[in-house]
């Protein structure tokens, strides 16, 4: 069974058997959600937590909520809002309380919100086409054959406007990309 209808499978089970979907989402997304969160917050237990707190926010809100892309882009980006907050509430503590980091970069919570609203002003930026070509392949975790099919373009046009959205990226955020948010960037769009 192919990614697409899996998700489709699982977003009408959210309706009727919002149990069965959240363990069928679980099982199939927890290790990476973990892995998402932990590329922000160094900690596997709070990496943990907070992956399982995705799950039972989705369950909780499950009749409310109408996910229109792919699952696993939602979750990611529930996942990555989790460890933006988990950050914050952290930085409220002393500094004391912050999890050991193996890393040598840990973000603080406002360069993580500034680059955050800098991302998604320079993505708004692009041209139409490369912006949604981009949009699907970051956020919708959609490969190039995906999106080339979806958008009745070529794989090779998929390619190249790829290409020019990192490079008018890279152009628009010119000023926030010191050596930190260099890191961060690439954790953002490579995971």
């Amino acid at each position: 069974m192919s990614q697409a209808h899996n998700d489709t499978a699982i977003k009408e089970k959210l309706s009727t058997d919002p149990d069965l979907a959240i363990e069928w989402l679980f099982k199939a997304y927890f290790p990476y959600l973990c892995t998402t969160i932990y590329q922000f917050i160094p900690n596997g237990p709070i990496a943990e937590d907070l992956a399982q707190d995705v799950f039972f926010d989705l369950w909780r809100r499950r009749e409310k909520i109408n996910i229109t892309g792919s699952l696993k882009a939602y979750l990611r980006k529930a996942a990555i809002n989790k460890a933006l907050n988990k950050i914050r509430d952290l930085k409220s503590q002393s500094e004391a309380d912050l999890p050991p980091s193996n890393d040598q970069f840990t973000p603080r919570p406002l360069e993580v919100e500034e680059l955050s609203r800098q991302i998604d002003w320079a993505i708004d930026q692009l041209p139409e086409r490369c912006r949604l070509v981009f949009l699907l392949s970051r956020y919708e975790d959609l490969t190039y054959k995906e999106i080339a099919q979806k958008l009745d373009i070529s794989e090779k046009t998929v390619e190249n406007q790829i290409v020019k959205a990192l490079k008018l990226l890279r152009q628009y955020l010119g000023p926030y990309l010191s050596s930190i948010l260099l890191i961060f960037i690439k954790i953002y769009f490579t995971s």
